[in-house]
C-alpha cells in the first residue's frame, strides 16, 4: 500500500470535494480517499500498482486541476 497526497485547485465547497472524492474512488486499486476543500488536498491510500497518472486523470475528470503530487 502507498499513500499519495494531491494538492487540487478549483474546489470551492463541500460538494466540490465530494465530486473529486467520488472520481478518485473509481480508480482501480484505490482503497481510501479523503478530500478536504479547506486544505485543497486529497489523501489517497492505494495499492502499489496504482498509477499516479490515473489519479491525476480522475481529478481532471472531476473538473479540477492537480497542483502537485507527493
Amino acid at each position: 500500500m502507498k499513500k499519495v497526497k494531491i494538492t487540487i485547485s478549483g474546489m470551492h465547497c463541500a460538494a466540490c470535494s465530494g465530486i473529486a472524492e467520488k472520481e478518485i474512488k473509481k480508480v482501480a486499486g484505490v482503497k481510501e480517499v479523503s478530500v478536504s476543500v479547506m486544505t485543497n488536498k486529497a489523501i489517497i491510500e492505494a495499492e502499489d500498482s496504482v498509477n499516479v497518472e490515473a489519479l491525476k486523470a480522475a481529478v481532471d475528470n472531476a473538473g479540477y486541476k492537480v497542483v502537485s503530487v507527493k
